[in-house]
């Protein structure tokens, strides 16, 4: 792996366990064990470029990720269920979720634009899906595909925060268990 690279990937580490102000250069330059004018020599702006840089790595992977799934084959209600049901690190939690909570990225439109799309492009697709099932007969006419699109996201990342804060996976299963027996078919 190139240095550039294993920049970002230790970066993308240490925002997911520490948050932005928990990230020092140092920290990143030992988790990588790259050089000490490794990071202002391939991210000039130094911690922020190199941030902005992993921030976008993550939430296109997560995109990437959530896409596969929402994208494969099934019934809008099976595609929507592989969504939910997807192998998580449930107590590690969100790493683009995690992101909103930390106040540094949140006040940088620019560390937090990444963030915002992916989780848009997330919802805008469940939308579509359940527009998709509603022409499909298979949810009933009066769901609304952006309202339970909202209501997907909010489960998984408050599933998430239930989890976390009761160090156990349960938490969000119960919460997929039930948005699911919501959105089961006709």
């Amino acid at each position: 792996m190139s240095t550039p690279e294993r920049l970002i990937e230790s970066t993308r580490e240490l925002l997911w366990e520490r948050g932005y102000v928990g990230t020092s250069p140092k920290a990143i330059l030992e988790r990588s064990g790259a050089g000490q004018g490794s990071m202002y020599h391939h991210f000039k702006g130094g911690k922020p470029d190199l941030a902005l840089a992993a921030i976008r790595r993550t939430a296109e992977e997560l995109r990437a990720t959530a896409e596969a799934v929402l994208d494969g084959p099934g019934t809008p209600y099976e595609r929507i269920e592989a969504y939910l049901r997807r192998e998580r690190d449930v107590l590690r939690g969100c790493p683009v979720g995690r992101l909103t909570m930390d106040p540094d990225v949140i006040a940088s439109a620019e560390l937090r634009a990444p963030v915002d799309e992916t989780l848009d492009a997330i919802r805008e697709r469940l939308a579509g899906i359940v527009e998709e099932g509603k022409e499909q007969g298979q949810f009933g006419p009066e769901l609304d595909g952006e309202e339970i699109a909202a209501t997907i996201l909010a489960t998984v990342q408050g599933g998430y925060v239930l989890a976390r804060a009761s160090g156990s996976p349960a938490a969000f299963d119960t919460g997929v268990r039930g948005l699911l027996s919501l959105l089961s078919p006709r």
